[in-house]
């Protein structure tokens, strides 16, 4: 084994996703999530996918103590990749206390155990929504940080500060900074997939539940942007590339090849789609209509925005090579087969 690694929010979208990739690279992986947002059969799912069935600990990482004693259970882990936190833009304006709690809280306490137990780093799960509406586009990583349009938006830009000051104070370990543009998809077994509690708060598993018959219609929110269609624009990235980028990231910290206390890196594919695209998309891959009606503006929401994803490919040798339709394939697949097992 290569080195044991904490994943909070492992049984989540991305982090059941890169608990994969860390497993099928060598690492022995320790999955630590509160089940707010997912379910505990992901486990058996990935499982599935590697033959190894990861260690699972349903808390909080709020949880202080219970965070505590997990490190006391494992005092040999190597590095934590930082999934847990809630994520919905709409959400975070409706429910500001709960994001800032969940968000901040979260960091602060991992980051406070980490030295106590010779953790060796940090990849953080943050996101383009730091740039806020950018000045320039494509964004690359010295795009100035904009204030945030929602309180999401807020908590990521926060904990990044959280990041470097705990840095510049002298922490004894590494901390890696991934900015997510949107990821979709899923695993191409159609094991694991986008699958929220309750209503999707996130495009692409609306747009699958929609075609499926779940959901009566997709709302487009907004179609009078300076876009070509009036709806917003997302650089989509297919969540098993964005996956790999975090087992690059964890690499790079247990083979000590960062470069400062801090980096940063913008994880997209450097194509820009809107919303109207992206539907259309989906429907030309699967051959499915999706019933979808324009709605007003969502507050929160950025126009557009698309990664210069250069530095990661040329420092981290990543690059995410998945196509937009073999992606929505993939999604409406993972679709298909939850219907079939009847979920």
């Amino acid at each position: 084994m290569k080195g044991k690694i904490l994943v909070t929010g492992g049984t989540g979208y991305i982090g059941s996703h890169t608990t994969v990739e860390l497993q099928q690279a060598g690492y022995e992986v320790i999955i630590i999530d509160n089940l707010s947002n997912s379910n505990a059969d992901v486990v058996d799912r990935i499982e599935g996918i590697t033959g190894i069935r990861p260690e699972f600990h349903e808390l909080d990482c709020n949880d202080y103590d219970g965070l505590k004693k997990l490190f006391d259970q494992h005092k040999d882990i190597t590095g934590i990749i930082h999934f847990a936190a809630s994520k919905a833009v709409g959400e975070s304006v409706q429910k500001p206390l709960l994001y800032y709690r969940n968000n901040l809280v979260s960091l602060i306490n991992l980051l406070d155990l980490m030295p106590q137990y010779g953790v060796e780093g940090i990849v953080f799960s943050s996101s383009c929504t730091v740039y806020g509406q950018p000045d320039v586009l494509p964004v690359t990583e010295e795009a100035p940080i904009k204030p945030a349009l929602s309180p999401y938006g807020n908590t990521k830009q926060i904990n990044e500060e959280i990041i470097r000051d705990v840095a510049h104070a002298g922490a004894p370990f590494h901390s890696i900074i991934l900015r997510y543009f949107n990821p979709i998809g899923a695993h191409p077994t159609a094991e694991i997939g986008e699958l929220p509690n309750g209503v999707p708060q996130n495009l692409v598993p609306f747009i699958t539940q929609t075609a499926a018959g779940i959901r009566q219609e997709l709302s487009v929110f907004g179609n009078d942007y300076d876009t070509v269609d009036g709806s917003c624009v997302r650089d989509y990235i297919n969540v098993v590339d964005l996956a790999k980028a975090h087992v690059i990231a964890i690499d790079r910290i247990v083979e000590n090849k960062c470069k400062k206390k801090v980096e940063t890196f913008n994880l997209g594919t450097g194509r820009g789609l809107t919303v109207l695209e992206l539907v259309n998309a989906f429907e030309k891959v699967t051959g499915v209509k999706v019933n979808h009606k324009i709605v007003g503006r969502r507050e929160g929401d950025i126009e557009k925005v698309w990664a210069n994803p250069t530095f990661a490919n040329t420092e981290l040798g990543w690059t995410a090579k998945e196509s937009v339709e073999d992606t929505l394939l993939s999604a409406w697949n993972w679709q298909v087969k939850l219907q079939e097992q009847g979920k």
